[in-house]
């Protein structure tokens, strides 16, 4: 039988595989290298881009708060307009009330007496003043109580003082509510 020499064939086979093997790896190494190369530039580019939709974002909520800032600032500002309008039209509206209140106080002092302070706080008038005897004191609360535009008038004090050598006076201190007369309706 003949003798036939498979080994260099045997080898060379092995080494074309071997080269295969480390060409393949090559490759895959290549490929491989390709693709984290490429995720790294998926992911920064990804990352990129929500840091500048992070940043739109964060813009747009300072814009936001400038305007909620600017909004409750016009808020306490219509506030402040709204109540001095509301001063105003009552004002407007007291107008005549003042000088009605004037006018009663000046139509209920009966001879005798006259006024030293008048003082008015909201509704209550303080009155300071002084009378020729107590009967004048007296005449000067019936009338405050029979005014349409006063009621309930209160004597604080009562003070006998000589002025010279005859003349006797009495300073007295008093409040009263101002009241605005009931309009009365007419009847069917």
């Amino acid at each position: 039988m003949a003798r036939i020499n498979l080994l260099p064939w045997r080898e060379q086979l092995r080494e074309e595989r071997k080269k295969r093997f480390l060409t393949a790896l090559v490759g895959v190494l290549v490929v491989a290298v390709g693709v984290v190369f490429l995720g790294d530039q998926y992911i920064s580019k990804s990352i990129e881009h929500q840091t500048a939709r992070n940043a739109y974002v964060q813009t747009e909520i300072t814009q936001l708060d400038a305007r909620i800032k600017e909004i409750s600032e016009l808020k306490a500002r219509r506030k402040q307009l709204l109540e001095r309008m509301k001063i105003i039209q009552d004002l407007q509206g007291n107008r005549p009330i003042i000088g009605r209140i004037f006018d009663q106080l000046a139509r209920t002092l009966p001879d005798g007496v006259y006024f030293t302070e008048v003082k008015m706080t909201n509704k209550l008038i303080s009155i300071v003043g002084a009378a020729e005897s107590n009967n004048r004191v007296s005449d000067l609360m019936r009338n405050l109580e029979a005014s349409d535009w006063l009621e309930g008038p209160s004597l604080t004090e009562v003070k006998a003082t000589t002025a010279g050598g005859l003349d006797q006076a009495n300073v007295f201190q008093l409040t009263v509510r101002q009241t605005q007369p009931q309009v009365e309706r007419a009847k069917p």
